[in-house]
């Protein structure tokens, strides 16, 4: 009986990622085999060591017989270290392969998929997991094989010797497999919580980390340590049982080996007196009898590695298996010519169709070429929703968006986002030089476009200033820089891409008064000759606008152009008031947008 590994198709996948690596595979099983040829000859030397040396007395084999004993350890020694070389490279490999194809498909995933995830969860998966399994193909498989194959050497050494003893001796081994089986299975599961007790630390630690400064502001320290000290009790716990059931395998394993030894030996021993059976066989057979004991011990805490790689795997494969963001058209139209009409017809929306209550509802919408739109509203009226709908981070589920006449659905991705920037509310910017991180959408720019996107949306000034200039690296996030230097710098980003299409999500709403105008004027820079689609908490930065549209419950209520919506006094008018309301209708001067 051997254990049950209860292999999954996804399982299959990882074993074609292995079958990848035949040429390296081929040679380290000629090297175990020579491995393992080396031990099973031990046994044999030992036999003519005690007949020809201790008991005829023959010189000849005292001086053959340490000769070939330091030959085999070579051997095998040189074939363990082949061996062991050729399959970490394969491990590493499979590794390198797994963590690519899952930061791939991570990529591919919508958007959703990183609100209802933890980020720390997924750094979990990529790192904690991927190792687990990188411990199965590279050390588990490895040595089970090398294993297996000594097995069945010195299995063939044994019978060779003496096939009484060997049946004798090989009568309990059957028992040998029941606690690996039980016991494996268990660690399984166990493993599987383990991970998942990971992942939640490890989002615990990336949160907490991150929002340093609140933790710091509301005095939360000692709380946030309680909790992290809850995290890894549990995980100690789950460890300690996991080591508990671990621990209890080599002591049966051993305790089955000494009966079958035991026997073995009573036997042996019985038809050595009676001249039955030399000494040297008899020290042979139970030469080898140990031998074989030792790896198929291996085998079983192998076999733990074994099922803790499995449930790795199928975390990693719950992650590979996901359907990737909005699918592509057979068509996958391009653009010839920038868009001059965006069309929302009868536009409906639901972030969970099944069970969710509709965030978006009979939307129709007509932006051209160089219009400014405004989107207001209360907070949840689905401002956001519907301008994510643009460059299909989610699509409709009922009604369509059309670019000059077709359907969003059928441009390709990468087509229809080339279209669009974005400028948000929060900043994101990676930790490298102010220069690569304006430059993130236009890796092909030169130096003589990314330093006038950088002045354009003034931030040049504060940029040059920096110690290394342009080539400061900026820290997470930006964490170096000021908000309005931050969102400066996004805008550059949207500048040096010049997309037809611009979002801006409440761009200046984090802003200090000094900051915001300084953001203003690079909007104005950036909005020059585009579709702008904006959406505003503070009305004063949208007086302006072409079109404002009011959203209240996922509905249009109101559209129009400021002074009108003002004067009917209805939603945008209540806005208007709650922000304005010692002022004129007009409300106070403003300037930009």
């Amino acid at each position: 009986m051997i254990p049950r590994w209860e292999f999954k198709p996804r399982h299959h996948a990882l074993l074609a990622m292995v079958k990848s690596y035949r040429r390296d595979l081929s040679l380290a099983c000629g090297c175990m085999v020579v491995a393992a040829a080396c031990e099973g000859a031990t046994a044999y030397l030992i036999k003519y060591a005690v007949d020809e040396i201790f008991i005829a007395r023959n010189e000849w084999w005292l001086r053959m017989i340490p000769l070939a004993v330091v030959a085999a350890f070579f051997l095998k020694s040189v074939s363990t270290y082949g061996q062991g070389y050729l399959m970490h490279r394969v491990g590493r490999g499979i590794i390198r392969k797994l963590r690519n194809r899952m930061y791939d498909r991570i990529q591919d995933l919508p958007l959703q998929f990183f609100q209802e995830e933890k980020t720390g969860g997924l750094i979990s998966r990529l790192t904690n997991d991927v190792n687990i399994v990188r411990h199965m193909v590279s050390n588990a498989v490895t040595y089970s094989m090398k294993e297996v194959c000594t097995v069945v050497v010195l299995v063939f050494v044994i019978f060779q010797l003496d096939w009484e003893m060997a049946i004798l001796a090989f009568g309990v081994l059957p028992f040998a497999f029941f606690p690996m089986i039980r016991f494996g299975r268990r660690i399984r599961k166990l493993s599987t919580r383990g991970q998942e007790a990971t992942a939640e630390m490890t989002a615990f630690l990336h949160e907490t980390i991150a929002g340093a400064k609140i933790v710091k502001a509301f005095g939360m320290e000692a709380y946030e340590k309680r909790r992290f000290f809850d995290r890894t009790q549990r995980l100690y716990r789950i460890d300690m049982r996991e080591a508990k059931i671990e621990e209890m395998t080599s002591p049966l394993m051993e305790f089955i080996a000494g009966v079958g030894i035991a026997v073995a030996i009573f036997y042996g021993g019985y038809r050595v007196l009676n001249g039955d059976l030399t000494p040297g066989t008899f020290t042979g057979v139970i030469t080898a009898i140990l031998s074989l004991y030792r790896p198929i011990k291996r085998i079983s805490k192998l076999n733990n590695a074994v099922q803790r790689g499995l449930a790795a795997s199928d975390r990693i494969f719950d992650i590979l298996e996901r359907m990737p963001e909005a699918r592509e058209a057979a068509t996958q139209l391009t653009f010839d010519a920038p868009p001059r009409v965006i069309t929302f017809e009868n536009v409906s929306f639901c972030y969970d169709p099944q069970n969710g209550l509709p965030v978006l509802q009979d939307i129709n919408l007509e932006a051209r070429s160089g219009q400014v739109i405004a989107l207001v509203g209360m907070s949840g009226g689905g401002k956001t929703s519907l301008v994510n709908l643009i460059p299909r981070f989610y699509d409709v589920t009922g009604g369509c968006i059309r670019i000059d006449g077709e359907d969003i659905r059928q441009f390709s991705l990468a087509a229809l986002r080339r279209q669009i920037a974005i400028v948000t509310q929060e900043p994101i910017l990676f930790n490298e030089s102010l220069r690569a991180n304006i430059a993130y959408g236009n890796r092909q720019a030169t130096e003589a476009q990314i330093l006038q996107a950088a002045r354009t949306a003034y931030a040049y000034d504060f940029g040059a200033a920096l110690p290394q200039g342009l080539d400061t690296r900026i820290g997470e996030l930006g964490s170096r820089l000021s908000g309005g230097e931050r969102q400066r710098i996004c805008i550059a980003r949207a500048l040096l891409k010049n997309a037809p299409i611009l979002i801006l999500d409440e761009a200046t709403s984090a802003l200090d008064s000094e900051a915001e105008i300084l953001v203003q004027k690079a909007l104005e820079n950036l909005m020059a000759g585009r579709t702008t689609f904006v959406i505003a908490h503070r009305l004063s930065t949208i007086v302006h606008a072409d079109h404002i549209i009011v959203l209240v419950g996922g509905r249009i209520v109101e559209e129009g152009a400021h002074d009108a919506l003002l004067a009917r006094r209805r939603e945008y008018y209540k806005l208007y008031q709650m922000q304005f309301g010692g002022h004129s209708e007009n409300g106070p001067p403003v300037s930009g947008i």
